[in-house]
C-alpha cells in the first residue's frame, strides 16, 4: 500500500485536531505544528469537510474541529476521504478484477490484501493513535521482528 502525500497530510491534520478536540484550530496553527504547506493543507481540509470528518467555523475565532469525537473516526475513513478506495488494481476494486489461466486466482489475493489493510486502518481511531494506545493486534504487528525491516 502506498500512502499519498495527501493521505499523510490528512492523517497528520486530523491528529492535530484530535489532540485539540473539541477546540478549534486554525489552518495556520495546523500547518505550523505539522510543518506542511498551508495551501495544500487547505485543500486537504476541504476534502475532509466535504466527507463530514471536520467542521469549519468562520470568523476571527474560527478554525477547524472534528465533526465527531476522535474515538469515532478511523484512519481508514480519513484516507478514503482524500484518496478514495484503499486498495485498487489498475483503477479497479479488487473484486472487479478477472484473469485467465495461471492468474485466475489472483483476485482472491487482491481481496486479501485489501482485507489486511482494513484490519489496520479501519480498526485504529484517531484517539488511539494520538494517545499511542493502539489496539493489541496492531501492537503485535509492530512487535514482529521483520515489521521495521525494509524489503
Amino acid at each position: 500500500m502506498q500512502i499519498s502525500a495527501r493521505g499523510e497530510y490528512a492523517v497528520r491534520a486530523v491528529l492535530s485536531l484530535a489532540t485539540a478536540y473539541p477546540s478549534l484550530l486554525s489552518t495556520q496553527a495546523i500547518a505550523s505544528e505539522q510543518d506542511m504547506p498551508r495551501k495544500f493543507l487547505e485543500a486537504v481540509l476541504a476534502d475532509l469537510r466535504r466527507a463530514g470528518i471536520v467542521r469549519a467555523q468562520r470568523g476571527a475565532e474560527g478554525g477547524y474541529t472534528l465533526a465527531r469525537p476522535p474515538r469515532e473516526i478511523t484512519i481508514g475513513t480519513v484516507l478514503r476521504a482524500v484518496d478514495g478506495p484503499l486498495a485498487g488494481v489498475r483503477g479497479l476494486r479488487p473484486e472487479e478484477t478477472s484473469y485467465e489461466g495461471a492468474a485466475e486466482n489472483l483476485p482472491q489475493l487482491w481481496v486479501a490484501v485489501r482485507a489486511a489493510v482494513r484490519q489496520v486502518v479501519d480498526e485504529v481511531s484517531l484517539a488511539e493513535l494520538a494517545s499511542g494506545r493502539l489496539p493489541g493486534h496492531i501492537r503485535r504487528l509492530i512487535a514482529r521482528p521483520d515489521a521495521w525491516e525494509p524489503r
